[in-house]
């Protein structure tokens, strides 16, 4: 069934139509073993510097002879020796440098009386030598950084021990562990999905009450398959069973399952159950499931990559040999078509709880619960926005009042008005606006265009009124006309699926009329009326081909479903290209037919858009002269 979506007749400028703080603390850890670790590191560095900077020449260089001379003459004051290195001080205050032979006895030398036979009263001859001193710095300057360099490797060795994203626990669970310590998020934080809600305090109430189940021979379910689109609030349900629960609560997304090296996601899976039977009564959610949980190869070989593995061993653990009692797994995943047939039977998920996006009342509710904290006009209609928000999900609903809240404070307003909320719904959708330079001809191709979708619409009786029409550019588009649906539909008529393909074509229709002239403004409006004929003709029997359904049809092989395109003669695709045809055909013919007798009309409005670039629904029905009917149903 085509998509109902808030806004059609998007005109397209390239032919393609309550919050949670983080605090982080910096702890700071005294332990010994790296206080020493550190020290030594230290040490090492000052040594090794000093050692460097020890054994660089610092003062003038004189060979041995020199000194002895001089020592004669009476000009030395002092001579330090340490080995064979001496430290020369003269009276006038220079020192210098020397060396002398390794057996060479100085003082003999100096004082011998068959030598230069000084006076030891006018030199002073200081010995510095220590052999055991200097052996020991040279083996710790040698060995040190060996040694240093083994404590290093062994120190890290034990810290990526103790992580468990580490080089040594690949095989090791990463799965989070929800305490009562964490922000609690309840089941009174979730709305518009009310029956999911009764199907998880069930889940809730057996794990804190088995004995009133076990009392009746009822078993508590093994798993619940959250399946839903993209942000109607399966992992919100999730934490809200957390919240709930009072048990231990082990959250992990499937990709997180998967790791380069073969069989770690095998092996993290067991790890994951164990853990979680060492805590029963627990509860294990695993996100986007679909990740590791896709319909196994259904060739003649099979398959046996890492994924197959993953699947293999969650199965066994779900409903294998080993009991698994007071271990609830709840998955979520927006693609429950592909999931293997053996994941879905009862024994490992008894319960298949489906959310859809929200009725008006849901929509009411969960504006409700994101309204908290937020300052609002007392004027603001909640029950027209619930109206005017058809097809949101309650991540869009979020989002919208958080940028309602943003357009408010842009505009220094110390409340959030109603038309903070209109243009924060059209900006989720559409997106923001874009201050494009158009020429006047662009501008009033635009405004004709967009003028065609409306007027096409008002006129149709099965059509819903028009909400708003714009020429300012949003996204890809460079205009557009929002019509919302008025309420939630359950079922799609013919009758109303062809006055869509009317619509959409209305801006294709005023463009020819007025400019005869095409654009590729009318792309996306003509791709998405083509889809719709063809879901009329191939899947929904809407057409002269009788109800028979020409799209992908179930197979079976092996016990697995899958879709597998129907094998269609050329005689009968080209009956469907027909078919398709004549839909689009009488759709334009159809808004031809309409704008010639409101020719008047669409000058009328195309002229109040170029002056305004926006006219709302009820600008544009007074334009029209009247207001738009009641909505015929059948």
């Amino acid at each position: 069934m085509f998509p109902q979506t808030p806004s059609s007749g998007k005109r397209n400028g390239n032919g393609n139509g309550k919050k949670a703080t983080r605090v982080f603390k910096m702890e700071m850890r005294f332990d010994l073993k790296n206080l020493i670790l550190y020290a030594l590191v230290i040490l090492l560095v000052i040594l090794t510097i000093s050692s460097f900077i020890d054994n660089q020449p610092q003062n003038k260089v004189e060979p041995i002879s020199q000194v002895l001379a001089d020592a004669k003459a009476g000009k030395v004051s002092r001579i330090e020796v340490s080995d064979s290195d001496l430290t020369v001080k003269y009276k006038d205050g220079t020192i210098v440098d020397s060396r002398k032979d390794p057996n060479q006895d100085l003082n003999q030398t100096l004082f011998s009386k068959d030598q230069l036979a000084l006076d030891p009263s006018n030199i002073t001859l200081v010995n510095q030598n220590d052999i055991t001193k200097n052996f020991w710095v040279n083996t710790f300057l040698q060995f040190g950084p060996i040694v240093l360099f083994f404590v290093l490797i062994f120190w890290l060795y034990r810290r990526q021990m103790a992580g468990t994203n580490s080089l040594f626990s690949f095989g090791q669970s990463p799965a989070k562990l929800y305490n009562k310590a964490m922000p609690k998020v309840t089941f009174k934080d979730v709305a518009g999905v009310d029956e999911a809600k009764r199907e998880l305090e069930e889940v809730v109430d057996f794990l804190k009450n088995p004995k009133k189940y076990a009392a009746l021979g009822a078993r508590t379910p093994k798993g619940v398959l959250l399946v839903g689109p993209s942000g109607t609030g399966k992992t919100l349900l999730a934490k809200a069973v957390a919240g709930e629960a009072g048990v231990p609560f082990f959250s992990m997304a499937g990709s997180e399952f998967m790791e380069m090296l073969v069989g770690v996601g095998a092996s993290r899976a067991r790890d994951l159950f164990q853990t979680a039977k060492k805590n029963k009564p627990a509860i294990i959610f695993i996100d986007e499931i679909d990740a590791i949980g896709r319909t196994r190869s259904l060739g003649a070989i099979g398959g046996h990559d890492e994924r197959e593995q993953t699947l293999n061993q969650i199965l066994i653990e779900m409903d294998g040999f080993e009991p698994n009692e007071q271990v609830v797994v709840i998955a979520a995943t927006n693609r429950g078509d592909l999931l293997d047939p053996a994941l879905l039977r009862p024994g490992r998920f008894d319960r298949r709880v489906v959310l859809d996006l929200p009725d008006k009342e849901g929509r009411l509710a969960i504006l409700k619960v994101h309204m908290k904290n937020k300052p609002f006009e007392e004027e603001i209609d909640w029950d027209k926005v619930a109206k005017r928000t058809v097809g949101f999900s309650g991540a869009d609903l979020e989002n919208m009042l958080n940028e309602a809240a943003i357009e408010a404070a842009r505009h220094d307003r110390t409340k959030i008005a109603m038309e903070d909320i209109e243009e924060a719904a059209t900006k989720v959708k559409l997106g923001p606006q874009k201050k494009r330079i158009q020429s006047d001809l662009d501008k009033k191709m635009t405004a004709y265009h967009e003028a065609g979708h409306a007027i096409v619409t008002h006129e149709l009786p099965h059509m819903d009124p028009v909400h708003r029409i714009s020429i300012v550019s949003r996204g890809m588009s460079l205009g557009h006309t929002l019509i919302p649906p008025t309420a939630d539909r359950l079922h799609e008529t013919k009758s109303h699926l062809v006055e869509q393909i009317a619509a959409m074509l209305g801006g294709r229709a005023a463009e020819e009329m007025v400019f005869s002239e095409m654009t590729t403004g009318a792309a996306s409006d003509i791709s998405q009326a083509t889809g719709i004929a063809r879901e009329m003709v191939m899947e929904f029997g809407m057409s002269a081909l009788g109800p028979i359904n020409f799209g992908a049809e179930e197979q079976s092989y092996m016990g697995k479903t899958y879709l597998e395109p129907q094998k269609l003669s050329e005689e009968m695709a080209g009956k469907i290209d027909e078919a398709v045809r004549k839909l689009i055909d009488d759709g334009y013919k159809l808004a031809v037919s309409i704008l010639k007798k409101n020719r008047k009309l669409l000058d009328k409005v195309s002229a109040e858009l170029i002056a305004k670039e926006t006219l709302e629904g009820e600008e544009f029905e007074r334009l029209m002269g009247h207001e738009k009917k009641g909505i015929t149903t059948s």
